[in-house]
């Protein structure tokens, strides 16, 4: 079975010394720590692929958290081909014969048998068919037959001053169709957690699980921060929370670019963090745990506020098991709703339990309610983007706590 691994990258160069080349270290172009690399099952590397996922970082200036889950979507293509003895150079004349088609027929089989989610899906077929454009593009792979066929989709839109926009892009017939439930879905399709759901959980992790978790979850529910916000959090981002200014018993925590706290698309803001919870997030801060995980740790991860037992930064791998054996243990202890229970579910708790809030005191405009400056109908509850003088209506957005 073909498996992925990271390595540390050192770029290098050739340079002629005496007339004969040699290799030197690179020292204007960085290195790239955890690289993901795929190998065959004998142990060879997959050249081709492993040169899409440098030339992804070092020519696309694509994020590296990205190209991980793009090279987690073709290592599963590498275990397919060689677990049904395929060659992913050959395109025979036959569709059915050919590797990629066989693939997608898997996919699908695997999303009516209910083991595979559609929109991972399609977005495995995604990594596949972007890979072989590139091999395409960099002469990997030269196929005397189309490898698929293209398509143009004309996607029509209404930009943010109401003009009609249209927008052509391509797509091929091996994309899998995303059906979706009509209507709102939340961020994901996760749903929220119950109030009681969400107690039962958080009793039972500060009873049962490492402190850590338990206070990542909480963060999660009370500030509705990602995954990546929390695990790169900083003990000086603590200190530097300042009271908000416009309700009590809340703090409010810079995130975002020059903070050192990652966000997703580097969003500045404010975290808006209840003082109960920062009080404990501090106290664990200097806790004698905490200190004996922050003695292991490099120069560099000291200062973050949640590490393992290694003095290591939590990972998204080292994540995943906890939750892993959070669901089982929660599910042995009949907390039934946790079965399929994921980490981002926190996010959509916070957001269902904001919004109920806010609908309290601020209850959701009419369509047909008209703004007074610009004569534009009112279709969110703080402002419109549509408006063309959207400076007057900051004064209805000052204040409010921005969301990483």
């Amino acid at each position: 079975m073909a498996s992925l691994e990271y390595i540390n990258f050192n770029p290098w160069r050739d340079v002629v010394v005496g007339g004969k080349i040699a290799w030197e270290r690179d020292g204007l172009a960085r290195g790239i720590e955890r690289l993901p690399q795929i190998y065959w099952s004998d142990g060879s590397g997959w050249a081709e692929a492993n040169h899409w996922a440098l030339a992804k970082i070092t020519e696309h200036r694509v994020d590296l958290a990205t190209v991980k889950g793009l090279m987690k979507h073709l290592r599963a293509y590498a275990c397919f081909l060689e677990a049904h003895g395929l060659e992913w150079r050959h395109f025979p004349t036959r569709l059915s014969e050919r590797a990629v088609v066989r693939f997608r027929g898997d996919l699908i089989q695997q999303i009516n048998r209910g083991s595979l989610a559609s929109t991972t899906a399609r977005s495995r077929i995604n990594a596949v068919v972007q890979f072989y454009r590139h091999a395409a593009v960099h002469d990997f792979v030269n196929p005397t037959t189309p490898m698929w066929r293209d398509q143009a989709v004309v996607i029509r839109y209404f930009d943010t001053v109401g003009f009609k926009r249209s927008l052509t892009r391509f797509t091929t017939d091996l994309a899998i169709p995303n059906r979706t439930v009509i209507g709102i879905r939340l961020e994901d399709g996760l749903t929220p957690l119950s109030d009681t759901h969400m107690t039962e959980l958080l009793k039972f992790t500060a009873g049962h699980e490492a402190c850590e978790l338990h206070l990542m979850l909480t963060m999660g529910f009370f500030t509705g921060a990602r995954f990546g916000t929390i695990t790169s959090f900083r003990i000086e981002n603590l200190e530097q929370a300042r009271p908000d200014p416009y309700m009590k018993g809340f703090v409010l925590i810079r995130v975002g670019p020059g903070t050192g706290v990652a966000t997703k698309f580097d969003v500045i803001g404010d975290l808006l963090v209840p003082s109960l919870l920062f009080d404990e997030l501090k106290r664990y801060a200097y806790s004698a745990e905490r200190l004996k995980r922050e003695t292991k740790a490099t120069s560099d991860n000291r200062t973050v506020l949640f590490l393992t037992n290694r003095g290591n930064r939590y990972g998204s791998n080292t994540v995943s098991r906890m939750m892993t054996e959070l669901r089982r243990s929660t599910v042995r202890a009949g907390l039934k709703f946790m079965e399929r229970f994921k980490f981002h579910q926190t996010r959509a708790t916070y957001g269902t339990w904001l919004m109920k809030s806010v609908l309290q005191v601020a209850p959701p405009l009419s369509r047909d309610r008209i703004c007074q400056e610009c004569h534009v109908p009112q279709t969110r509850i703080y402002h419109l983007p549509l408006c063309p003088i959207f400076r007057g209506h900051e004064r209805e957005t000052r204040g409010r706590p921005s969301i990483s």
